[in-house]
């Protein structure tokens, strides 16, 4: 299962139990459809940034969620056609990567490289700038003489 995030913007003229009776529904969308809640946050009332069906503000509501890729498609299709959403995006949201451990024993050998960024290389830092090669150092000072 992947982990996403969905921000759900309702209308404000939308009373306080039937936004939390919307979101109730979207969350047991997400557990029917194979899917783990992991945080539900409601941020409250917020100006939006540019009117949205003569609505200058929105109900904002942030639920982090794991689910199948398959269930996405679903909840993407009922979150359109609710009459009570101005907005939604649903992102994909990366795991942190963990900090590498070394160790001695044959088992953690290969483990750090999965968890190191591209062009991240523990063992050696490349020094920044240009890199000049030994035989060019010393054929300088043969030239000034």
């Amino acid at each position: 299962m992947r982990r996403y995030e969905l921000m759900l913007v309702l209308r404000p003229d939308l009373a306080d139990d039937k936004s939390q009776a919307l979101v109730d529904r979207i969350t047991r969308q997400i557990t029917t459809g194979g899917g783990q809640i992991v945080k539900v946050a409601p941020w409250g009332r917020r100006r939006l940034a540019y009117p949205i069906d003569r609505h200058r503000e929105g109900s904002y509501h942030i639920i982090h969620f794991e689910a199948p890729a398959d269930s996405i498609v679903e909840l993407e299709r009922s979150l359109l056609i609710t009459e009570e959403s101005l907005r939604h995006l649903i992102t994909r949201v990366e795991r942190p990567i963990k900090a590498s451990r070394r160790s001695d024993s044959p088992d953690s050998l290969g483990e750090d490289e999965d968890h190191l960024l591209p062009g991240e290389d523990e063992e050696y830092d490349e020094p920044r700038g240009e890199l000049i090669d030994e035989s060019e150092s010393e054929a300088a000072p043969a030239a000034i003489d």
